[in-house]
């Protein structure tokens, strides 16, 4: 099946074509034809890497295009957990946007003043997308009058991360300024109580499709090195000394903790492979830094906490290595997900120590597949 057989609008089939994509990811031949029906809400679970940002920002811009919809107001809201999500999301829109007549502004925290302008006039003068985190976009709606009268649909993606990290009051004060009448349309890689919850406090008769289990491709190799804590930095340096130059370039080295994500970028650095670090720490300007430097190959290895687990928007990562364990399965699934994306392969080493096994072997059972060693 085509892009215009699923009835995507040929302004923006003409931008489809022009990024070089030729036939609809399986996450989007299922969501389009549901959400090109204005009327219906839809959860969907799917996992970050499946395309599902095309599979809501393609029907959304082709509903604005043939619908009936006040052109001086807002008129649609993508919330996501994360600015580097937000960011994302704001790129595709961008480019599958780019014949279409709709401005879009991106709402999220950790920039300069300027950015707060920009993001406060959109908002106030009617842009017609607004793509937000929820605590950036609560902030300015308790400062100026914002008119979401027009707002027709209402996206969260990455819902159930949203709700981990404590939004789920700033969601709801968002919906409680929207109107009754609108298309609500929810992402999540899972679908926990909580989640439920949320979706029947603001959702109409969600249609509801699950696009596939929350458990990494196939097309990742999966490996697992039983080993001792002390001896964890000495093997990744071997690693990557006994590697080739091609397995060396975009790799993410994933670690539990912001200081030993410091202490492992440094030693990296100190045996002569480029590496920079990636944590909370940083201002907003050097992780958009760091993240385009990697974006652009000019950093090999990136050493990073979760804060990049999700969100990530690079194709071309052959190698994840966690240096400890994720206490969470899910969190191991979207570590291991930064690769293998776009129909590539990929490959994912877990380091686990004596004190990680059982941490591990709960990984294991959810997986339902014993790791190689």
């Amino acid at each position: 099946m085509t892009f215009s057989e699923l009835g995507v609008g040929a302004k923006v089939l003409q931008a489809i074509t022009e990024l070089g994509f030729e036939r609809p990811m399986p996450v989007q031949e299922v969501v389009l034809p549901i959400l090109l029906n204005e009327e219906t809400d839809l959860i969907a679970l799917a996992q970050t890497g499946t395309g599902k940002t095309a599979a809501f920002i393609l029907p959304l811009l082709t509903n604005l295009l043939y619908d009936n919809h006040d052109p001086n107001k807002l008129n649609a809201i993508i919330m996501a957990p994360t600015r580097e999500l937000a960011q994302q999301i704001d790129q595709q829109m961008e480019g599958f946007g780019f014949y279409v007549p709709f401005s879009s502004v991106a709402i999220y925290g950790g920039n300069d003043g300027g950015a707060w302008g920009t993001q406060s006039t959109g908002l106030q003068k009617g842009a017609d997308i607004v793509i937000a985190t929820p605590g950036r976009l609560l902030s300015l709606m308790n400062i100026y009058n914002i008119d979401f009268s027009g707002v027709k649909y209402f996206i969260l993606d990455e819902a159930d991360r949203m709700l981990d990290m404590g939004f789920y009051d700033d969601i709801m004060a968002v919906v409680n300024r929207l109107p009754k009448e609108r298309q609500t349309i929810m992402f999540s890689a899972t679908m926990p109580t909580n989640i439920r919850k949320m979706a029947k406090a603001i959702m109409n008769n969600p249609a509801e499709v699950q696009i596939a289990v929350s458990r990494p491709p196939e097309s990742i190799r999966q490996m697992a090195v039983d080993i001792y804590e002390a001896q964890k930095t000495a093997f990744i340096v071997q690693k990557f000394r006994s590697s080739g130059d091609q397995e060396l370039k975009k790799v993410i080295v994933f670690v539990g903790k912001k200081q030993k994500v410091k202490e492992l970028a440094r030693t990296l650095r100190a045996n002569h492979i480029d590496a920079r670090a990636m944590h909370s720490d940083l201002e907003q300007k050097e992780r958009d830094e760091v993240m385009l430097d990697f974006r652009n190959g000019k950093v090999d290895v990136l050493v990073a906490t979760d804060i990049v687990s999700r969100g990530i928007d690079v194709d071309d990562i052959p190698l994840v290595i966690n240096y400890d364990v994720p206490r969470d399965a899910e969190d191991y699934v979207h570590r291991i997900g930064r690769t293998a994306r776009a129909e590539n392969k990929g490959g994912a080493i877990t380091m686990v120590s004596p004190e990680d096994k059982r941490f591990f072997n709960k990984i294991e059972r959810f997986l339902q597949k014993v790791i190689e060693r």
